[in-house]
Order: structure tokens, then sequence, then C-alpha cells
């Protein structure tokens, strides 16, 4: 148990690490270029989507090694093991849309609840950095 709380929490840590460094660079972006500001605001939508990509191809790596290992539960339904069904299954818990044809037991059962709560939080720290930006930046001529 101790040891799958501190592994969802460095995946965790990772994430979330990740997520603030990509807003600072994608900020820093946002105020070198100097091209329209409804170009520059559809260019950091676009960026926060890889980001959000990238966060969840981190998690699927922690589901893919976990489920690989003995120690940590399993992944179970319309699950072949493979890479894909992991990010797919990310993704899913990721956007809070829930389990459907693959489902965790065990110790990753944990994962998939902070995976979660991880999402939101990482979903509405973007919509925010992004109304902010459009509200300073968006002008209509």
């Amino acid at each position: 148990m101790i040891i799958s709380f501190l592994a969802n929490s460095l995946v965790v840590l990772l994430v979330v690490a990740f997520h603030y460094e990509a807003l600072r660079q994608i900020g820093l972006v946002f105020h070198k270029w100097r091209v329209l500001a409804q170009f520059r605001i559809g260019i950091a939508v676009l960026l926060a989507l890889i980001v959000h990509s990238c966060e969840a191809a981190i998690f699927a790596l922690a589901y893919y090694f976990m489920h690989h290992h003995p120690d940590f539960g399993t992944l179970h339904g319309a699950f072949d093991g493979s890479f894909l069904d992991s990010l797919y299954f990310s993704f899913t818990v990721y956007t809070t849309v829930g389990f459907g044809d693959i489902y965790p037991q065990g110790e990753l059962r944990f994962l998939t609840g902070i995976e979660s709560l991880t999402g939101l939080v990482l979903i509405t720290w973007t919509a925010s950095f992004l109304y902010v930006k459009m509200t300073r930046y968006w002008t209509d001529l």
C-alpha cells in the first residue's frame, strides 16, 4: 500500500509540474508573438490540448507499468495489456468520463481516483488561464 501511494504521488507530482511548466511556457510564447491576439489564443488552445494529451499519456504509462507489475492490481474488461488501451483508459479517467469497457481492480483503483481529480483540476486551471488571456487580449475590431 505504501509503495502504491508513493508511486501514485510521484505520477501526480510529475503531471502537475509538467502542467505548470507548460502553461508558463505557453504564456511566455503568447507574449512574444506579435501576431493577431485571436490567432495567439487559438495556438494556445491547441497547445493546451497537446499538454493535456501528454498528461494523460503520463498516467497511461503508469497504468501500463503498474498493470504489468504483480503488486499494483490490474485492468480488466476490454483491456489487452497494450499501451494503446492504457492510453484510452487514461483519457476516459482524466476527462472524468468514467469507467466503461475497461475497469481497474486492486490498488490501481487509487490511481484512477486521483487521476480524475487531477484531470478536473488541471482542465479547470487551463480554462482559467485561457479565459484570462482572452479577456486581456481579445479585441473586437
